[in-house]
């Protein structure tokens, strides 16, 4: 059976995050790509703090995620942005608890807007399902 695999080439240097260089999906897989997920509660409120916006991020990935029958290993790209620097420590123990070790590839990027001022970070996933 194929699947999905994530890899990081001896001749390069190591990933400086928790992330894959490459993840390569099988021929054939069906491909989902999420609009980007933000941190906003049930009834639609926003968090001031980043952390809680993450949080709320987090949780609302899942869901879609949940959604559409896929998990973690799923998932090939993610990519963030973000309009203050991100508290690392706090949002990779959440990428942890997701994805464990099998990394997907990433993207980060600091800008100055998103969406709606109120707006910290925005994720948005890429997956495949083979």
């Amino acid at each position: 059976m194929q699947k999905i695999t994530r890899k990081n080439p001896e001749f390069m240097p190591k990933p400086v995050g928790n992330y894959s260089h490459i993840t390569r999906v099988p021929k054939g897989a069906g491909l989902f790509v999420t609009s980007g997920q933000i941190g906003t509660n049930m009834d639609g409120s926003v968090p001031s703090n980043l952390n809680d916006q993450i949080t709320n991020t987090f949780s609302n990935m899942k869901k879609i995620l949940e959604s559409e029958g896929l998990t973690d290993e799923n998932v090939i790209k993610v990519n963030i942005w973000a309009t203050e620097e991100i508290d690392w420590d706090y949002l990779d123990s959440l990428w942890d608890e997701l994805f464990g070790t099998a990394y997907p590839s990433m993207t980060v990027a600091y800008i100055t807007a998103l969406g709606l001022p109120e707006l910290k970070v925005e994720i948005e996933l890429w997956c495949a399902e083979v």
